[in-house]
């Protein structure tokens, strides 16, 4: 334990620079008194470490030191493989760039840890776009990241869904973000967000923006989601569900006699709803609202008509 921790320290040093013993005693969840025991240890094995006093002080490595040492663990090393998603790399252009630097950590790790990532490659496979995707080509995403990455406004055409549909609007990318195949721009003033192939037209302003310095990225895209699911389940629908059927969100509020299971259920809208039910066959019954119930009771009485009909001729 002792030893992964003495290597943590080193690694946050040698990557962030100065760090007080508070600072590295909230990164490692330890107390501040095993941080100075621990660069006490340090010291000891010859590692170029020192302290400064005062308000701007704190510990740091002798400049130009560097260790080989990445203290990776089995478990970490199979996570970094998996997590070097090509797809995404390639889109942004970075494809070889992403290829070169697993070649590179690969070439650096032990035997024994070279032979887990070797083998995290060969047994899994990360392809993030659904089946049903059109595979939309995304001409403008490499403009778009190295906006993002060096603060440079954009001046875009984009296409929305209300009226009017192509508008003109001036961009301060501050991150991408990549969600199930789709890249979204998130991008000030607002932030708001923007998906990335409905841009229609780019010009990158030789303008520098100042990027919020206490922007999340992450942090943001959470609240997005939530955001997003809350405006997009406004509705309810009360239906009753047959042994063995569920829906995603139902909340169960009694089983009847039968065994069928009376549940709510959030909705996007009576148009959305009636193609998701609709899925279920006979295994669901939707009781509110009202139109919901009289568009789902047309809808199967078309179609009793219509197989009725071909029925009845198959049998001429």
């Amino acid at each position: 334990m002792k030893a992964g921790r003495l290597v943590s320290i080193l690694l946050l040093l040698q990557t962030r620079g100065r760090m007080t013993a508070a600072q590295l005693a909230e990164e490692l969840e330890v107390s501040v008194r095993t941080v100075y025991r621990d660069v006490e240890a340090l010291g000891a094995a010859g590692v170029p470490l020192y302290g400064d006093a005062g308000h701007a002080g704190g510990y740091r490595l002798l400049d130009g030191y560097r260790t080989r040492l990445t203290g990776l663990t089995a478990a970490e090393a199979e996570a970094l493989f998996l997590a070097g998603a090509p797809g995404p790399a390639a889109e942004l252009g970075l494809g070889p760039v992403l290829a070169a630097a697993q070649l590179k950590v690969r070439a650096a790790l032990p035997a024994e840890l070279r032979g887990h990532a070797d083998r995290i490659s060969g047994r899994f496979h990360l392809d993030t776009p659904g089946w049903y995707a059109d595979g939309e080509e995304v001409p403008y995403l490499p403009a778009v990241a190295e906006a993002v990455w060096n603060s440079r406004a954009l001046d875009v055409v984009y296409r929305r869904w209300r009226e009017p549909t192509d508008v003109r609007r001036r961009l301060e990318p501050y991150g991408l973000v990549s969600k199930a195949g789709r890249w979204y721009v998130v991008a000030g003033p607002g932030p708001r967000t923007f998906r990335v192939d409905q841009i229609l037209e780019l010009t990158t302003v030789e303008e520098e923006f100042a990027r919020p310095e206490d922007f999340d990225l992450a942090a943001y895209w959470t609240a997005y989601q939530r955001d997003f699911h809350d405006r997009l389940y406004r509705g309810e629908a009360v239906v009753r569900l047959a042994p063995g059927v569920t829906l995603p969100r139902a909340v169960p509020e009694r089983t009847d006699s039968r065994g069928w299971t009376v549940a709510r259920v959030p909705v996007e809208s009576v148009e959305h709803a009636h193609g998701a039910f609709l899925r279920l066959g006979t295994g669901i019954e939707v009781l509110q609202p009202p139109e919901l119930r009289e568009r789902m009771a047309r809808t199967v009485a078309e179609l009793a008509e219509r197989y009725g009909n071909a029925a009845s001729a198959s049998g001429d």
